[in-house]
């Protein structure tokens, strides 16, 4: 799909709709409740730094658990996950609407509830996102994300205003109740979605590989770094805003819970703004430029609303703010998903998140302490020059394009018939790849092996070496290590259509006979000696 198609054509997707109907519902009583218990927390302290923690322990879950979510997102059925997840808040929703409506929470007791909602969100998120890439298609992709972020914005510009209707009517209890009923629509949607089935021949990866094969792919791959930095940078710098809205209102405006949902539709509907202009920025800019003026706007939006005493002022700071909040995060999003194949996708995206939300999570308790020390202006401004920083940032850590890659499968590996009985738990192995290099060749070899040695250890290789042989220089051997034979089948499987470009120039510079040689060793451990002689003994 050209970048220049209006999203909502995705809307035909059957699949697609049904889901985001049912997000949208989950949305508006997740921002029903965040307005509720920001409210609510502003009367049971009078710290400012405790309001801004609201905000932060929704987040910091989501920085601590993220990694660990990604890997059941890669390792296990998603839609269980996702099902688990949504139960599990739901319960919590319930609890909290209970113990609201008998009063008995505390700011501590609070916090520790919306903590709770935050690891089901934890939970849910890499599954989600990483779903999006089994019910549409690659060109697809990014209108997927805009329209999942113009589904939660437009919540967004209405939910937070009626959810200060409800607590101004009703109280906060009742918002709370209103996030419980949500999360039934998008549980009944989830039963209902029949996901496809992945293909699960290789065993299971240990939960320790796991962890260690997302952390090993994005430490090898320095576009992805680029972006989770630059995602960090914005969440510890913008979150200030969102965070110290309800002081703002309070103090600066002189406003009520109404006033405050107001102000946050303004911001939701800067967001769906950002969300329908998303397509048509990506075809004109380049992704650094977007990402550049999200940073760049937001920091103008936190300085105006230091400002501003006036709520129509504010609540265009809000829109255009709104507006940045998504053009940013949206594109972070789409390069971290188009940059990564899908079999590491649920990890990366949970590595992305725990940056942004990490940052989101730190950011709360900065600016809270800084506006409970000084003023909410000072930590506006604050907050604005971090932001303008970030944009700067941008000319020496640009984000990367993603228009070329092609992540799927490259499919030209099958599995080699041996002479052992081999089971996928058998190993350690040992591979040892011979080449025939021609002396003038040698630069351009050793330059294409330095990008051949990132692959093999960003897709599971240990232990990677390049030997050179001293009677005959022209011979040249590649030696790896992978833990077990099913992790050597599953490292040349997640091989991509990107990485042929790599072998075919390795290949190109060989010049034996036939391909290079590729020798597979099973590794036996010796046996000293003295136990040999006791065994005979016996």
């Amino acid at each position: 799909m050209p970048d220049h198609i209006s999203p909502l054509i995705l809307f035909r997707n059957q699949t697609f709709r049904s889901l985001w109907i049912a997000a949208l519902a989950s949305n508006f009583g997740g921002l029903v409740q965040a307005v509720g218990a920001a409210w609510l927390m502003t009367s049971l302290s009078d710290s400012q730094n405790m309001v801004a923690l609201v905000q932060g322990s929704v987040a910091l879950p989501i920085m601590i658990f993220s990694l660990l979510a990604g890997v059941f997102a890669d390792n296990f059925d998603r839609r269980r996950v996702m099902l688990i997840a949504q139960s599990f808040m739901f319960c919590v929703s319930v609890l909290l609407t209970l113990m609201a409506f008998e009063g008995w929470l505390t700011p501590w007791l609070l916090l520790a509830f919306t903590f709770s909602i935050g690891c089901g969100t934890a939970l849910h998120n890499p599954s989600w996102q990483a779903t999006m890439g089994d019910i549409v298609t690659r060109e697809e992709l990014p209108s997927a994300v805009s329209l999942n972020s113009m589904g939660f914005n437009l919540m967004r510009s209405i939910g937070p205003a009626a959810g200060g209707a409800i607590v101004a009517l009703a109280g906060a209890a009742a918002a709370f109740a209103v996030n419980a009923l949500s999360y039934i629509a998008i549980i009944l949607a989830l039963l209902r979605w029949k996901a496809p089935v992945r293909d699960m021949r290789l065993p299971r990866e240990p939960m320790g590989n796991a962890f260690s094969a997302g952390l090993r792919y994005v430490a090898m791959s320095p576009n992805l770094m680029r972006v989770i930095l630059r995602g960090f940078w914005f969440g510890l710098s913008a979150i200030a805003l969102l965070a110290l809205l309800p002081v703002v209102v309070r103090e600066i405006l002189q406003g009520s819970a109404f006033v405050y949902g107001v102000m946050l539709g303004c911001f939701g509907m800067g967001a769906v703004i950002g969300a329908l202009l998303n397509a048509r920025l990506r075809a004109r800019f380049a992704n650094e430029i977007i990402a550049r003026g999200g940073f760049t706007g937001f920091a103008f939006s936190c300085a105006g609303l230091a400002f501003s005493t006036q709520p129509i002022l504010s609540g265009i700071a809000l829109m255009l703010a709104g507006a940045c909040w998504v053009l940013s995060l949206s594109m972070f999003n789409v390069t971290i998903q188009l940059s990564t194949p899908r079999w590491v996708v649920g990890r990366v995206i949970a590595l992305y998140q725990t940056g942004t939300f990490g940052g989101m999570a730190a950011g709360s308790l900065i600016w809270g302490v800084i506006a409970d020390r000084g003023e909410p202006e000072t930590a506006l401004l604050c907050a604005s020059v971090m932001l303008l920083i970030g944009a700067l940032v941008g000319r020496v850590l640009p984000l990367p394009e993603f228009s070329g890659l092609n992540l799927d499968p490259l499919g030209r590996f099958k599995e080699p018939d041996t002479r052992f009985d081999l089971s996928y738990r058998s190993g350690p192995v040992m591979v040892m790849v011979d080449y025939q290099i021609a002396q003038e060749d040698v630069a351009d070899f050793l330059a294409a092996m330095a990008l051949r040695r990132r692959v093999r250890i960003r897709d599971g290789a240990q232990q990677w070496g390049l030997l050179r042989d001293l009677h005959r220089p022209e011979h040249w051997s590649e030696s790896y290590h992978v833990p077990t034979w099913g992790e050597y089948v599953r490292h040349n499987e997640r091989r991509t259509q990107s990485d042929a470009e790599l072998s075919d120039r390795i290949r190109r510079l060989h010049r034996g006979e036939g391909r290079p040689e590729v020798h597979r060793m099973i590794e036996h451990q010796t046996v000293p000696l003295r136990d040999i002689m006791l065994q005979k003994n016996v």
